[in-house]
């Protein structure tokens, strides 16, 4: 090493990191000469710790003839094609910028660590490649692969992410096509992940010269970002992912019962979204004290104003009239903030949409539903049957509301807001079934009749107190 130092001034001068490669450079051109033909080999000794090996092999010509360059540690076995087919491919990010979905058919080529797309289909892939073309590809070092049904309406679709942050959407329509492709690269991507990666082989000459730059002696920004991105990658990733195993199994094990964050005042019981007679209980009434709040606000400044209950208020507000009432804060409905009245009217409505069970119990909706259909002058008194069976919770908030919508109905040349109308907005939030139906339209109309007919016939539902 130090003679052929000694002989080149100008190698003398480089970083002793660099000294390998000075040598490398020199024994080749040396082997070159005319003069010295016959010392060419296969092999060249650059030190006691380093062999370099140049085989000249058919697959090395062809990836020097299209320009095509290798990652580091590939091994000749990992270069050999195992499938090739046509599919449906869309890329949908791209190093983790998300991209417009957009399917196209893509003749695939997958070796033992990429997978390479072509436009041309059902075309040998390396032999047909023109001058300067460059298929796409996806490096299936750390990757991940899964079926998915969110990212596409179209069957049969499994996801390639790749740890730079691309994501490739696969599809084929034929069943048993798509699913070997599917175990094809799987196999492949398990077969990089069992792989050594740390233990770095030897190189070739050829191989050991291009992940060096001639002018620079530094090596090449793309490939070291390459090698560090990957060893960083399979070095953290299991550990990281043990860790936040870890992490997640004490605080499932660790966390508090919700009885107790509730007696210790971190979570409150709240007012929307929680039963009817909870909230009565937790209150000391029948009647919630926010219904009875919207009502006063609704009969002291709205009885007269056009399109009540119908018109919807700013959601935004509502929400933030919502927050308020759930936090338990001092409420004041007079305050300018709810100064829009049809804000006041949208919570009430919320607040008995988002009861867990409706203001007409689910086990009674299929017997109104039944009471309604009749025809006969029964029926009035066949629905006074059932809302005297109602929970007091239900039967005394139903009166009160009732009582109120009936002094909205009482001014309707003013508001434009008639029973009818009044059943229409009311039906479908106070009563419902628990599941749905395909008679869904049908109960609709049963559901605006009922408020309809309890409204017009107020005084003979609820004439008397319940027992």
């Amino acid at each position: 090493m130090q003679q052929l130092a000694s002989s080149d001034p100008s190698a003398a001068k480089l970083h002793p990191s660099h000294e390998n490669i000075a040598a490398v450079q020199m024994r080749i051109k040396t082997a070159n000469s005319p003069h010295d033909r016959h010392s060419q080999s296969k092999s060249m000794i650059l030190s006691d710790n380093l062999k370099v090996t140049e085989p000249i092999s058919r697959h090395r010509r062809n990836r020097s003839q299209h320009n095509l360059t290798l990652p580091e540690f590939i091994s000749p076995l990992e270069q050999m094609v195992i499938k090739e087919g046509c599919l449906l491919k869309a890329k949908i990010a791209d190093e983790g910028k998300k991209l417009r979905k957009n399917w196209t058919t893509s003749w695939l080529v997958l070796t033992g660590w990429k997978i390479e797309f072509y436009k041309e289909s059902k075309q040998p892939a390396v032999a047909n490649l023109k001058s300067g073309y460059k298929p796409e590809w996806v490096d299936l070092h750390g990757a991940h692969i899964e079926w998915t049904k969110d990212k596409s309406s179209k069957k049969n679709v499994f996801q390639i992410t790749t740890v730079s942050g691309n994501e490739v959407l696969l599809q084929s329509d034929i069943d048993f096509v798509i699913l070997e492709w599917f175990h094809a690269i799987k196999n492949a991507i398990e077969r990089l992940s069992r792989k050594n990666e740390f233990k770095i082989p030897r190189s070739s000459s050829s191989e050991l010269l291009n992940s060096f730059d001639t002018d620079s002696k530094e090596p090449k920004p793309e490939n070291r970002r390459s090698l560090i991105f990957r060893l960083t990658y399979s070095i953290s990733d299991t550990t990281d992912r043990n860790r936040v195993k870890s992490r997640l199994k004490k605080f499932i094990t660790r966390r508090p019962s919700l009885r107790t964050l509730q007696e210790k005042g971190i979570i409150k019981d709240q007012v929307f979204g929680s039963h009817l007679h909870r909230v009565c209980e937790r209150e000391g009434s029948t009647v919630p004290q926010f219904v009875k709040m919207c009502i006063n606000a609704v009969e002291n400044r709205g009885l007269d104003v056009d399109g009540i209950y119908r018109v919807s208020g700013n959601l935004a507000t509502i929400q933030k009239l919502r927050f308020v009432v759930n936090q338990e804060e001092k409420l004041n409905l007079d305050d300018s903030q709810w100064e829009d009245i049809h804000v006041v009217t949208g919570a009430l409505k919320m607040f008995f949409r988002e009861l867990p069970e409706p203001l007409f119990p689910y086990c009674f909706f299929e017997q109104f539903v039944e009471a309604i259909k009749t025809q006969d002058d029964n029926r009035v008194k066949s629905i006074k049957e059932l809302v005297q069976k109602l929970p007091r919770p239900n039967y005394d908030t139903m009166k009160i509301l009732f009582e109120h919508l009936q002094k909205i109905a009482a001014k309707e040349n003013l508001n434009l807001m008639t029973p009818q109308s009044l059943g229409i907005v009311f039906g479908p939030t106070l009563l419902r079934p628990e599941k749905e139906t395909g008679s869904m339209a049908v109960h609709m109309v049963y559901q605006n009749q009922l408020v309809e007919l309890m409204l017009s016939k107020y005084s003979t539902i609820f004439n008397s107190e319940k027992d």
